[in-house]
Parts: C-alpha cells; sequence; structure tokens
C-alpha cells in the first residue's frame, strides 16, 4: 500500500447504531444530494383533527422536499372515519403544501389501507411492491397540484 493511499475501511452490522453514527449518513447524503440536485428546501407538514377536548382523533404527518409533497401518514380514530375527516385532513395538507411551492404530492397505502379513499380524492396508482407485507401489497401513488386549466 503506498502512502497516500486510505486504509481500506472496516464493515459492521450495527442494528442499535447511535445517533450521532446514523446522523453521518444523514449528513453525508444531504450534503451530496444538495451538491447534485439543489437543497430540498424541506418543510414539515402537520395537520390535525382534534375533539372538543382537544384530544387528537386524526392526523396527517408529512414533508415538502423539492416541490413535492409527501404525505407520510395520514390516520384517523374510528368514530371519525366515513364523516369527510380524512378528506378535510388531506385537503388542508395539499393547500398548505400549494402555498409553500409544491406543484406535486405522493403517498403510499398498503392493501388492507386507503387505496381507494386516495383514488376518490384525486390520486393515481404509480407502482405496486408485491408481497409487502407478505400476503399483501403496497400502492405508490401520486397526485397534481398544479391548478387545472
Amino acid at each position: 500500500m503506498s502512502p497516500n493511499q486510505p486504509q481500506a475501511p472496516t464493515l459492521s452490522v450495527e442494528p442499535s447504531a447511535s445517533p450521532a453514527d446514523l446522523q453521518s449518513v444523514f449528513t453525508g447524503l444531504r450534503a451530496y444530494n444538495v451538491a447534485e440536485i439543489g437543497d430540498p428546501q424541506e418543510q414539515a407538514v402537520n395537520v390535525f383533527l382534534r375533539d372538543g377536548a382537544g384530544t387528537i382523533v386524526g392526523g396527517l404527518v408529512g414533508h415538502i422536499k423539492w416541490k413535492w409533497l409527501y404525505v407520510a401518514k395520514l390516520w384517523v380514530s374510528e368514530p371519525y372515519r366515513g364523516g369527510g375527516s380524512g378528506s378535510r385532513l388531506m385537503a388542508s395538507a395539499e393547500a398548505f403544501a400549494r402555498e409553500h411551492g409544491a406543484t406535486d404530492a405522493y403517498l403510499d397505502t398498503f392493501g388492507y389501507q386507503a387505496r381507494p379513499f386516495y383514488e376518490k380524492i384525486g390520486y393515481h396508482l404509480f407502482g405496486t411492491l408485491e408481497g409487502f407485507p407478505p400476503g399483501s401489497r403496497q400502492y405508490f401513488l401520486t397526485k397534481s397540484l398544479r391548478a387545472s386549466r
């Protein structure tokens, strides 16, 4: 080995990695991505539905990156399902995203979850992962947030 050549790295599998070690990977990848395609201008999108006592009975958690809204989680408590709560949460998140420059949205859902709901509010299937989770499938959907012409 020449004196200018770095030593070969060691490899380790660490299911309980430290937050600092995980952050090293996130920071390295973010720096690479920013150098290649620019700052994602990431912004959190959190919308909550609360009952009269202020208890959360539904919510949407997501973010905007590179002008795309990603809906990571959507949940509505059983007593509030079917009455438009999910639609209200989605519409609020989409409106917030548009106001902050988002042009499109995407999400994923499992076969036993809410694909028909998302399609009803304008999302379109663009991919399916068969057998994930076992015995089911994961669907990937998208929607344009641009104003209709």
